[in-house]
Order: C-alpha cells, then structure tokens, then sequence
C-alpha cells in the first residue's frame, strides 16, 4: 500500500523528500505541531486541535493563511486518512513551520504545513494491561514561559527524560519546573487521584496544555468528579490511591510504580471507557 503526506496542500509519497532547504523547523525547531488520534478513519477533537494550534501560532507571532479555518483543517486531514486507506485508528501528526528565510530573526512570519497518517493498532482507547513504572527526572528542568504550554519543535527536555527512563529500566520519567513541582511526563500529562477527587499541574506551571487533559477534565465534570488544577509534589505521589498519564494517541495510561509505591487503576478504567462512550 502507497503511503503518502501532505505537503502545503499537495499529495506526495511518503518515502520521497520534501523538507525544503531551509526549512526552519529543521535549522531553529521554528515551529509546532499537533498529535491527533484517528477512529473508525476519522480524525477526532479537531476542533481543540486547531484552537491550540491557532493559539501556538499567535503566540509564535506566525501569520496562518486566511484560508486556514478549521474546515479547511479537517479537509485536508481527511483527505490524507482517506488517501493512506486508514478506515480503523490510526494517528495524525499536523506540523506548522515558519517559512524559509533570516537566520534567528525570520524573514517572514507565514507558515507551510505538514501532515502524516498512519495507521494506529487499535480502534479504541486501550488501558494498558502493565502500569507503567516511573521516577522523578532530575537532570533538566522546564521552564515555566508562554510558549510552555505548547507542542513546539524544541522536544529535547521530552527525549532526554525517555532516554533516562530506558537507561534506569523504566517506562517514564516525570519532568519537574524550576520551582520543583512535578508538571508532565515525557509525553504526557498528570493526573493523581486521592480520596476520589482528581488533581493535575495549572498551567501556569508549565505542562504542556494537552488536549486530552482538557477532555478528561470535561469528562471528570460532568460525571461529577471534582478536579483541582495546583501544584503536584512528590509527597502528593507517595500518598494518591492512583497516578495515570494522558495524550491524544493513546488516551490514559496507568502508572502502577513510583519507587516503592503501588497504584490501583479503578479510575483510569473509568475514563478509558469514559472516552470510549464518547468517540464510539
């Protein structure tokens, strides 16, 4: 099966090149993206995608094309996930870049765009069967700015996190701010449960504003759990009845280990098949 991606509109094979020379993503990480999950071929919660992304941009001083509305956003999504024959899950990867030009001060704020389709296993959201084992990422801090809270192309605090994880033998590694509080994983963000009631990191502590911890906190409201954005310390970890992560691709994952202490996963069950009812 030919497999292909969107590159500023057109339809190209996947296995061609197409990142220009220039391109300033790849020269400055000049850029964003957004992590989008497919079911049943069709690609889900476009609307927060594209309002992060409108958002990203804005504060990246980029100027999207007037033809760039959500309509035009999932247009252009779907006809990819069509073309690739993604009928099942699958997972999207929408990329914004500055347009070539300039060294550090940009010859232009217009933008080019990306996009990537691939089928994804499962059709569902699956809890994983294994919880995750994790630790505290002590080596590099992220800093708490207005870009924060946004997926740019600047990732290495992320990849080095994982790369400590696997080095330790272990599934993850939480990143803390500069103030020691305990805001995301490598590429996820937080929740810790306690006597029933759900806590995850403000962000105006700097974890990425995902678009999955939006739903879940949705979700949590309108079944009637209450949910408390604040400041997550290690002693709030050692005390939780449960800790689990969440993204867009793989929803919630539970965390059955930090150090010495043991989770259950009754809630992450919960919002599996919470977010289940609702994309099914």
């Amino acid at each position: 099966m030919n497999q292909y991606v969107n590159n500023n509109g057109v339809l190209i094979p996947a296995a061609s090149y197409s990142i220009m020379s220039g391109n300033r993503a790849y020269l400055y990480g000049d850029g964003l993206f957004e992590s989008i999950r497919v079911l049943n071929g069709r690609a889900i919660n476009l609307d927060n995608h594209f309002k992060r992304l409108v958002a990203g941009m804005e504060a990246l001083q980029m100027n999207p094309p007037v033809h760039f509305t959500v309509e035009h956003f999932s247009e252009e999504i779907q006809t990819l996930v069509d073309e690739n024959k993604i009928t099942q899950g699958g997972r999207v990867r929408f990329s914004i870049d500055r347009k070539p030009g300039g060294t550090f001060l940009p010859s232009s704020n217009f933008v080019d765009y990306f996009i990537e389709a691939k089928s994804y296993e499962n059709n569902e959201y699956v809890l994983n069967e294994k919880g995750y084992r994790i630790d505290l990422y002590d080596e590099i801090k992220k800093d708490i700015n207005p870009l924060s809270a946004f997926k740019t192309k600047n990732g290495l605090i992320y990849i080095m996190a994982k790369l400590k994880a696997r080095e330790k033998g272990l599934d993850d590694l939480l990143i803390q701010n500069y103030k020691m509080g305990i805001i995301e994983g490598g590429s996820s963000n937080l929740f810790v449960v306690s006597n029933g009631v759900l806590y995850t990191p403000s962000l105006d502590l700097g974890p990425l504003g995902g678009t999955m911890r939006m739903q879940i906190i949705n979700l949590a409201l309108a079944n009637e759990i209450k949910v408390y954005e604040c400041n997550i310390s290690p002693q709030n970890l050692l005390v939780a009845d449960e800790v689990f992560l969440t993204n867009a691709i793989q929803g919630v994952i539970w965390v059955d280990t930090y150090r010495t202490k043991e989770y259950a996963n009754e809630t992450a069950i919960q919002f599996t098949k919470l977010l289940n009812d609702k994309w099914g």
